[in-house]
């Protein structure tokens, strides 16, 4: 009971099945939608960066390195100029307005680019960017004195220091294109990088969306293998439900499942039995039912005459003369037979006239010891000795004492004529949970288990002599209790065991 319950608690249910394959599909679609999302927004991110960090940066970057090729292209006529103030004005635009604008645009490029996002490794390239930004703007800070001690020389006519100083400015100059080279290659490689880094990534989300579509699929595909081959077995039962209504009520086995299906076909197949059962009942109910009226008819029809014929051989028995021995053997085996006719009909008789059981509590163990004392000298005369075992403080069943008597004297009789040699029969009582169970064991020859199939069928006898209606007659009367009898080998080897099984309650 205990390993049942268990059973049954931890049983998964068809619907608790269905429902979690569909949830892992639902599952596994999700992940790919939401590692679709998470790919499309770090691409969008990465379109985002390249617009307005990378790509900016790289034109102010490039328009600080074109500046300064123009400031050198500059020095180089400074001297040549007719008139020095005119390029004086541009130098000082470019000094106060320029330079400081273009190197404001490069670091606010390289802000956006490197250290708007958290990531350290960026914030690291654009720290060392903007170190590079600050020791260019650094190294072309002392341009503006060396202009004006350029512009102070030209002024005076000096034309050897103006020489001078124009070329110490394109040298420095020549300096800081070479420093803003340099800042340009870091800059290309670093974008270049990440650059890289983020078709990487690009690449390595579409493979990893390819794959989780596939395998997506793939549990889709398996989730509705598996609720298929859970729902199969619906099919089974209702295809065997179309074999019962078209008549098949052969047991067949259950469909094996641990769950309502399962259930369910095990229920089935117990309804079919049930139902198999039952018309076999009522076939042998209208079976017996025929047989009945026409034993009744028939024991009608021969009692009267039995019992005229009866009379008639007492008149004439005493009219015989009392020396006349063979006569009189005669006439008492002839009346022997009448006797033995009568009885048969009257056995015929009860067997037509069979009546319910009236329900009243009675004490089983009782009903056996008094059974057994009626019984007891005619079993005692055939030389079988009688057992009696009944268990103690046994609980009363409702019954008919008289039907249930009867039932015991013709189980009682059988096993006496199964013994012709004589021997030994027990009657025992007992109880399980829901039953009294009244046993009769005898130790003849035993019955075949072809014989013991046809037992309780009217008129089936293994005896010669036998009507075959005692066992029937025994077997309506448990029956009518809603009780159950069986025929078995007894326990003992050698045998035969009758067990009737009485309810505790209806």
């Amino acid at each position: 009971m205990a390993e049942g319950s268990t059973r049954r608690r931890f049983r998964r249910s068809v619907a608790a099945r269905v429902l979690l394959s569909y949830a892992l599909v639902t599952l596994a679609f999700a992940a790919v939608a939401g590692w679709s999302i998470v790919a499309q927004r770090s691409a969008a991110q990465e379109t985002r960066l390249v617009r307005s960090g990378y790509f900016p940066l790289a034109l102010a970057v490039r328009d600080l390195v074109a500046k300064q090729d123009t400031w050198n292209t500059q020095l180089n006529h400074i001297t040549a100029a007719k008139n020095p103030a005119d390029i004086r004005v541009w130098f000082d635009v470019t000094l106060r307005v320029g330079r400081p604008r273009t190197f404001d645009e490069v670091r606010g490029a390289i802000e956006r680019a490197f250290l708007v996002e958290g990531d350290p490794a960026m914030r690291a390239v654009g720290d060392g960017l903007f170190h590079d930004v600050r020791e260019v703007e650094t190294f072309v800070a002392s341009d503006g004195s060396r202009l004006d001690r350029l512009f102070q020389a030209l002024d005076r006519g000096d034309a050897t220091a103006a020489e001078l100083l124009r070329d110490e400015l394109v040298t420095h100059g020549s300096q800081a294109s070479a420093r803003l080279a340099k800042l340009e290659q870091s800059v290309k490689r670093n974008v270049d990088l990440l650059l890289e880094a983020a078709r990487t990534r690009e690449l390595l989300a579409i493979r990893l969306l390819v794959a989780l579509t596939v395998v997506a699929l793939l549990v889709g595909l398996a989730m509705a293998m598996y609720a298929r081959r859970v729902l199969a077995p619906i099919a089974a039962v209702t295809e065997r439900a179309r074999a019962v209504a078209r008549g098949d009520l052969e047991p067949k086995n259950a469909v094996v499942s641990d769950d309502e299906i399962g259930e369910l076909a095990a229920t089935f197949e117990r309804m079919v039995a049930a139902i198999a059962e039952a018309n076999e009942q009522i076939v042998a109910a209208e079976r017996l039912a025929t047989i009945g009226k026409m034993a009744a008819h028939v024991t009608h029809e021969i009692r009267n005459p039995l019992s005229s014929i009866a009379l008639n051989l007492e008149l004439l028995e005493e009219q015989l003369p009392a020396g006349d021995a063979e006569a009189h053997v005669l006439f008492r085996a002839i009346g022997k037979e009448v006797e033995r006719l009568s009885a048969l009909s009257q056995q015929y008789l009860s067997f037509a006239r069979r009546k319910a059981p009236s329900r009243e509590l009675e004490d089983v163990g009782q009903i056996a010891l008094e059974a057994a004392e009626f019984v007891r000298p005619e079993l005692a005369q055939h030389g079988v000795k009688l057992k009696l075992e009944v268990t103690p403080d046994l609980p009363a069943v409702p019954g008919d004492e008289a039907q249930l008597k009867q039932a015991l004297y013709n189980l009682l009789r059988n096993a006496r004529e199964a013994m012709p040699a004589g021997g030994s029969v027990t009657l025992g009582v007992a109880r399980d949970e829901t039953h009294v169970i009244v046993s009769v064991d005898d130790e003849g020859k035993g019955i075949d288990p072809d014989a013991r199939a046809r037992l309780f069928e009217p008129f089936f006898t293994t005896k010669s002599g036998g009507t075959g209606l005692g066992l029937a007659i025994t077997q309506h009367i448990v029956l009518s209790h809603g009780g159950s009898i069986s025929c078995e080998p007894a326990p003992a080897g050698h045998g035969t065991r009758f067990a009737i099984k009485l309810p505790l309650r209806l």
